[in-house]
């Protein structure tokens, strides 16, 4: 647990953060209405004792393992996810007709859960860099029984050079050191560094850039991450504003679910005051991994 050792100064209860760490983190399924009533799946899952999750109508816990072998699983009725996975969704405003970019979209959780809001219409665009990771999206999105998406193969910072000023909602879950996963494996731990926090840091700031620009104005942008280092969050966020006048935090409120606000400083670096309206969500809090929100509003127009 060395790796969280540098974030003392910044969690009050760090102790309680670490004891978080320390506990394996149960299943979470989101159930697919693309595909069935939610009442339906959740008769076929009684033996698995589904726990709403209080933040999020379709999101349960559930109890047992191998939920993949499951026939709810290959039919498309569920999806395995966890819990804070789910939160990107639920801040974006969806609703049916909308043209939405998902920027770094494989393997499909949050593109599968966006168009269950969309109900199967408007456009999404799922982008990724990578044919193999391409492949496992194409296959979630089939199972899943979406219809309204198409899949691009953009490196997703320059992805603007072919579309800009276009989506109603672009999503940036963007590729971290993922320190918020360890619940579920501790992987992490054998690949974190500082060095490479710096390389995810630049190219996350050049993927914010990018889902900025192709943005509409007036729309909404969600950056997201599953880590809680701040060179890949508030830093990352600051630098958009302070490159785009245009770009402006919006609070984040989700019922049942407990958030801490972005820090506003780290170690030798200070960030922008507006960055205190995105949001930590620490493992402690809800019984969850580790996760950072950002909501960001296009204002203006972007040279």
């Amino acid at each position: 647990m060395r790796i969280y050792h540098r974030y003392q100064t910044i969690i009050e209860d760090y102790n309680d953060f670490i004891d978080a760490l320390r506990r394996p983190l149960r299943t979470t399924i989101r159930i697919n209405t693309l595909k069935a009533k939610k009442e339906m799946v959740l008769n076929m899952l009684a033996d698995l004792e589904p726990e709403p999750l209080p933040y999020y109508e379709y999101g349960y816990r559930i109890e047992g393992d191998r939920i993949g072998n499951r026939v709810e699983h290959f039919l498309g009725l569920i999806y395995v996810q966890e819990a804070t996975s789910l939160l990107p969704p639920l801040i974006m405003d969806l609703k049916p007709g909308l043209k939405v970019l998902d920027l770094c979209a494989a393997p499909g959780s949050k593109t599968t859960q966006i168009a269950q809001h969309m109900e199967n219409t408007g456009l999404i665009v799922a982008n990724d860099n990578s044919w193999e990771r391409i492949r496992g999206l194409a296959n979630n999105l089939d199972r899943a029984g979406v219809v309204n998406t198409v899949i691009t193969r953009y490196d997703g910072k320059v992805i603007a050079k072919k579309i800009t000023d276009y989506f109603d909602r672009v999503l940036v879950d963007a590729p971290c050191s993922a320190e918020g996963t360890i619940r579920q494996s501790r992987m992490v731990l054998y690949h974190w560094g500082l060095k490479n926090i710096e390389r995810l840091s630049r190219l996350q700031i050049g993927l914010l850039i990018s889902g900025f620009k192709a943005l509409k104005k007036g729309g909404i942008l969600i950056y997201s991450t599953c880590t809680f280092a701040p060179e890949e969050n508030e830093r990352v966020v600051s630098y958009l504003l302070k490159r785009f006048p245009a770009a402006r935090i919006e609070p984040i409120r989700i019922s049942g679910l407990k958030t801490r606000p972005g820090i506003l400083s780290w170690q030798r670096e200070r960030f922008n005051d507006e960055v205190v309206k995105t949001v930590r969500i620490y493992p402690q809090d809800n019984d969850t991994g580790g996760f950072y929100l950002a909501r960001i509003r296009k204002v203006g127009d972007v040279a």
